[in-house]
């Protein structure tokens, strides 16, 4: 799929794809997050090519590309070849599995992964992950059946279907519309405002696991993560609508259910005041991608026009979407958990963001005192020998 940029409505074409080739956007653009959890390859930012969409025609230095032509893309380096080039799928076997398996029983860091999908966890799993990490539920939506409820063209077929009328939903809808979301009404801000949605996805929750402890005798503890949250009355406000839930699901059912409610660290002002925040919050999730665009103040998905400027007059050494900048952000996961613990002790601490696939980040991670790195699946032998890695260079 070549494309000048991804958005969530070619999830469908990014599905059927085997791979993801953009003009615009960086590592953690939408599509290459969403290729890297699906396992697919993706190159984003590349500003060589020029595309004509309407023509489905792709020319780089000259030479064009039509959709009858191959081309490979090699997703770690950013390379893009105009021919076919043969490739082997990934697994762990043989030596290289015993050698992995020294590595987890050195370190100390858990690796967990950032799954959406039944396929997506299983292949994490495969890959020696212990448990999810993030599950991001609006990625839940992409399938064909169910993202009309979410798309604005399909309007007059579910106003039709919820009885309401074409124009109290199109009004609705255009009430919703932002200029900047990603600074916008979203995360525990939505549930604030509509506070059906934080009842709907408790209750989605704390079912399943219900229903998978009984139908596999297994003891499945979920953590429900409250993101973007950056002041506790904010948490407490939401945090108190999913345990009023939860508590009347679990009497409807005569079970007891274990569960844990915390929040995504995303926001500098939530690192700052995190001593306030874990009065609520039993467990921290340091969502990196968006605590780095704000902290630096520019958008992860624009930065990669300017960025390549930027290291060869040496001003950055690398991309901090991708490696942790331990001097900035790394500064603010520091005074977080430190503020944490001082008011729960126990506190669980983790990282989510796309950093927590990556060698030198872990290392930080491991460093900082976290328990656990969540990443990509196919990202998770990478973290577990980085884990082991940190152990060998500073036991803890």
């Amino acid at each position: 799929l070549v494309r000048l940029e991804t958005s969530p409505e070619d999830i469908e074409g990014m599905v059927a794809a085997q791979g993801v080739l953009t003009v615009r956007g960086g590592m953690t653009s939408h599509a290459a997050v969403v290729a890297r959890g699906m396992g697919t390859c993706c190159v984003a930012g590349c500003g060589d090519i020029k595309i004509d969409e309407d023509a489905k025609l792709l020319e780089v230095n000259g030479k064009k590309y039509t959709s009858n032509d191959f081309i490979s893309i090699d997703g770690s380096t950013g390379n893009v070849y105009g021919e076919k080039i043969k490739t082997v799928a990934p697994e762990i076997s043989g030596y290289f599995e015993i050698f992995m398996n020294w590595a987890d029983e050195i370190r100390s860091l858990r690796v967990r992964t950032n799954a959406d999908t039944p396929k997506d966890a299983e292949q994490a799993v495969k890959f020696g992950a212990e448990g999810i990490g993030l599950c991001r539920t609006e990625h839940m939506f992409f399938e064909a059946d169910r993202i009309p409820v979410v798309r604005d063209e399909e309007i007059k077929e579910l106003a039709n279907e919820m009885g309401l009328t074409f124009d109290d939903l199109k009004n609705t809808v255009e009430s919703l519309h932002e200029f900047n979301p990603m600074m916008g009404h979203r995360g525990c801000r939505l549930s604030v405002s509509y506070p059906e949605i934080a009842e709907m996805q408790t209750r989605a929750v704390i079912e399943a696991a219900i229903n998978v402890n009984k139908a596999k005798g297994l003891n499945i503890v979920p953590e429900i993560m409250i993101p973007l949250v950056g002041e506790i009355k904010e948490l407490k406000y939401v945090k108190d609508i999913v345990v009023k839930t939860a508590d009347k699901i679990m009497e409807e059912k005569g079970i007891k259910l274990e569960y844990m409610v915390g929040t995504m660290i995303e926001i500098p002002r939530a690192a700052l005041t995190a001593d306030e925040i874990a009065k609520e919050a039993e467990f921290f999730s340091f969502g990196t991608n968006d605590l780095t665009q704000m902290t630096f103040g520019f958008s992860r998905d624009d930065a990669g026009k300017f960025l390549d400027s930027y290291y060869k007059s040496k001003i950055y050494e690398s991309d901090p979407f991708a490696r942790i900048d331990e001097n900035g952000v790394g500064q603010l996961v520091k005074i977080a958990v430190e503020k944490g613990k001082k008011i729960r002790p126990n506190i669980k601490l983790g990282i989510c963001g796309e950093h927590g696939g990556d060698p030198s980040s872990i290392e930080f991670c491991h460093n900082t005192g976290l328990n656990y790195v969540s990443c990509s699946p196919f990202r998770v032998p990478v973290a577990r020998l980085a884990a082991a890695q940190a152990q060998v260079k500073n036991k803890r």
